[in-house]
C-alpha cells in the first residue's frame, strides 16, 4: 500500500485514493509512504524515482555504508523501529529517502510510530513546513513512543518484584518467564535507541544549511542519551531480579532435598535395627524372649525420634 500526504498550512494531510489517481499523488507529495507495496506499486513508484527502491536484504544490512548514505536521489537512511507481534517485541528496519521536496519511505512492516503519526495527521496535529522537518517529527515520535515503552516495562518490572520478594507461594518459573521477556525487550529498545543516535548523527552532518534542524536533531539526541541510560538501569533491575528468582528457587529446591537427607537419616537406625532382627541365624535369644517383638519395636521408635529431636534443638529443622 502506498499512502500520499501533502503539506497544508504547515500541517501534513493525507491525500486519499480515491480523490486523485497515484501518479498525480506521487507528484503531489510532501511524504510517500510505502507499505509493503504490490507489484504494481513497486513498478509505478520506481518510474516514479526514475530508479530502483531498495530491497528487503539491503535494508537489513547493518554497515553504515550501506544504512546512510548520500547518492542521486537523495540522503537514505535506513533505520531501525520497534514493532510488536504476538505480545512480543520487534525491531524492523525502514527505509528512508529524504529529497529536497519529499520524503519517501519503505517498510515491510506495520509500525505503531507510522500510525499513531497517521492517526496525528488526520486531526491536522502535525505541524511541518518541510519534507526534512517531516522526517526529523518522525524520529521524534519515535523517541516518544520508545520512551512509553520504557515506562511500561518499568510498570511490569514492580509486578514482577512484588511477585518475586513480598509474595509467599509465588510462582517463580512464571517470574522467570516475565523478565526474560521484559529483557528481551529493553535489548530491541536500547537497539532501536541506538540506531537512532546514528541515524541523528548522520543528518546533522548533512543538514548543514539548516541550524534548526540541526538542533532539534541534537535536542533528540539529548533524549535517546536518557533513554539509553535508563534502559541501563532497567537491564541492571532485571538482572537483580532474575538472580533473586534463582536464588529463591535454589533456596526451595535445597529445602526439598534437606528433607529428603533428614527423612533419610531419621529412618536409617530403624532400618538397621529392622535388618539386625531380620537375620536367619538360629541362635538370637531374642526371638525366644515373650517381650522380643515389643522390644524390637521401642528400640525402632527410639532409634528414629533421637535424631529428630536432636536437629529440632540444634535448629536444623
Amino acid at each position: 500500500m502506498i499512502r500520499t500526504f501533502q503539506l497544508n498550512r504547515q500541517t501534513i494531510q493525507e491525500v486519499t485514493k480515491d480523490s486523485l489517481p497515484l501518479s498525480e499523488r506521487l507528484a503531489k507529495a510532501t511524504w510517500i509512504d510505502a507499505h509493503e507495496p504490490d507489484d504494481d506499486e513497486r513498478e509505478r513508484l520506481n518510474a516514479f524515482l526514475a530508479d530502483e527502491l531498495p530491497a528487503t536484504d539491503d535494508v537489513e544490512e547493518i554497515e553504515s555504508s550501506a544504512r546512510y548514505f548520500v547518492d542521486a536521489d537523495g540522503i537514505h537512511v535506513h533505520s531501525l523501529f520497534l514493532s510488536q507481534s504476538e505480545g512480543r517485541h520487534g525491531n524492523t528496519t525502514v527505509a528512508f529517502i529524504l529529497q529536497p521536496e519529499r520524503l519517501i519511505t519503505f517498510r515491510d512492516t506495520e509500525i505503531a510510530d507510522f500510525r499513531l503519526l497517521r492517526l496525528r495527521a488526520r486531526s491536522g496535529q502535525v505541524e511541518t513546513d518541510s519534507a526534512q522537518s517531516l522526517m526529523l517529527t518522525i524520529f521524534e515520535q519515535k523517541v516518544e513512543n520508545l520512551a512509553d515503552t520504557l515506562e511500561d516495562i518499568h510498570r511490569k518490572l514492580e509486578d514482577v518484584s512484588h511477585l518475586v520478594l513480598e509474595e509467599e507461594d509465588s510462582d517463580l518459573e512464571d517470574a522467570i518467564d516475565q523478565l526474560a521477556k521484559l529483557e528481551d525487550s529493553n535489548g530491541k529498545i536500547r537497539l532501536c535507541l541506538m540506531d537512532t543516535q546514528r541515524s541523528m548523527s548522520f543528518l546533522i552532518r548533512h543538514l548543514r544549511g539548516e541550524p534548526e534542524l540541526q538542533e532539534t536533531a541534537r535536542e533528540v539526541m539529548r533524549d535517546v542519551d536518557t533513554l539509553m541510560t535508563h534502559t541501563t538501569f532497567l537491564f541492571d533491575k532485571i538482572n537483580f531480579l532474575m538472580d533473586s528468582t534463582q536464588g529463591f528457587i535454589n533456596i526451595q529446591q535445597n529445602q526439598i532435598i534437606k528433607t529428603f537427607s533428614i527423612a533419610a537419616v531419621v529412618f536409617l537406625p530403624p532400618t538397621m535395627i529392622a535388618s539386625i532382627y531380620g537375620m536367619n541365624f538360629d541362635i538370637m535369644p531374642e526371638l525366644s524372649w515373650p517381650f522380643g517383638y515389643p522390644f524390637a519395636l521401642g528400640l525402632m521408635a527410639i532409634a528414629g525420634i533421637s535424631p529428630y529431636l536432636y536437629f529440632k534443638h540444634k535448629n536444623w529443622l
